[in-house]
């Protein structure tokens, strides 16, 4: 079958060995819109993280297109800001950790934090084994309880409703622990998304949350310019007395950095910060619209190699080797779950809470 995939596939490859002489030099990278200083071992990192997502995401859209899956949505395009944004979250399970409050293009924030690639494919598959539903919801629906990752819903952002709960909580706790809930730009005429800037500002008592919006410039297939009254999403946050900045999505080390600087500050001051990140949608929005390659947007993957290669840091081989690398583990992992069973009739009311059976409905 002749995919859009192959296109991709040669314009964003990687490895995560080190070029030599660099190990242990802080290397900056050639950036216009960025003053961080990154080692090249957290560089290497985010690099490895970013192919992992990038071929992660390509392996489930061929599975829905060879009907190995019912639907897929995902983040491809969003991974320069969403890989720095794992690697910094503070891992674990209660109050005084980071709670996320994600959406369905976060896959490449759940692998920072170091979330097993084949967990992605399985749900993919809905096979009894998924780890996140057990085999019950769309792609990208993660739901870990050890890392407080709040089970993810299809429904448009929710969960900037559902973050005020556990930033209200870990604000009477104390500690250092963050709220962290992210979404898409046209989910932010939803009523929830204006309910959050609201409890997250009142002076009363603020709330410490990150506030995220990934702005890809269209919901669905509406571009945001007939949308959008403000001139940047982040001036919503202003109208609130909230600290906020817009960025460059795209770029590895501008994030880093914006994410750094805002988590810092919230956990300190218990305040809440909004960051609106700039994004690329490089499949298109989902399954729905043909989840073909979209030529044109800037691929953030390719604009973070070619950085890579002039400092230094990695050669094209070891990136090709990377990309290589994990394009056969996950066409092994497709193949190992297309043999595991689905979910038994039996266990249809499984994990759904309701009266006595058959009652309560």
């Amino acid at each position: 079958m002749k995919s859009h995939l192959k296109v991709a596939a040669r314009t964003a490859s990687a490895s995560p060995e080190r070029s030599k002489g660099n190990q242990d030099n802080v290397t900056q990278l050639k950036s216009n819109d960025s003053k961080a200083r990154i080692s090249p071992e957290v560089l290497t990192r985010i690099h490895d993280v970013m192919v992992k997502s990038r071929v992660l995401e390509e392996r489930l859209i061929k599975m829905y297109k060879q009907s190995d899956g019912y639907f897929w949505i995902g983040g491809p395009g969003e991974e320069a800001f969403n890989v720095p944004l794992g690697l910094q979250v503070k891992k674990g399970e209660g109050k005084d950790y980071d709670y996320l409050h994600l959406h369905y293009r976060s896959s490449a924030i759940v692998l920072a934090m170091g979330a097993e690639p084949i967990g992605s494919i399985r749900q993919m598959k809905n096979v009894a084994t998924d780890p996140y539903s057990g085999g019950r919801n769309f792609s990208n629906h993660y739901s870990i309880r050890k890392w407080n990752i709040v089970p993810i819903s299809s429904t448009i952002e929710t969960q900037y409703a559902s973050a005020i709960g556990t930033a209200i909580a870990q604000k009477r706790h104390g500690g250092t622990g963050i709220t962290i809930v992210n979404g898409g730009d046209a989910g932010t005429a939803e009523g929830e998304f204006a309910s959050c800037l609201i409890w997250a500002s009142r002076p009363i008592n603020p709330l410490p949350i990150l506030i995220i919006v990934t702005n890809n410039s269209y919901g669905i297939s509406t571009p945001s310019e007939g949308q959008h009254g403000e001139k940047q999403i982040s001036d919503r946050a202003r109208a609130f007395g909230i600290e906020s900045r817009t960025i460059n999505g795209n770029d590895v080390e501008e994030s880093y950095q914006a994410i750094q600087e805002a988590m810092d500050y919230i956990r300190k001051e218990r305040k809440p910060f909004f960051i609106e990140a700039r994004v690329s949608r490089l499949y298109g929005h989902s399954s729905a619209s043909g989840a073909n390659f979209v030529g044109g947007e800037a691929d953030p993957l390719v604009l973070f190699e070619k950085k890579l290669e002039e400092s230094k840091v990695m050669t094209r081989k070891q990136m090709d080797e990377l990309r290589d690398r994990y394009t056969q583990e996950f066409l092994d992992m497709a193949k190992q779950v297309k043999q595991e069973p689905m979910p038994d009739a039996s266990t249809i009311y499984d994990y759904v809470y309701f009266g006595q059976r058959g009652k309560g409905w």
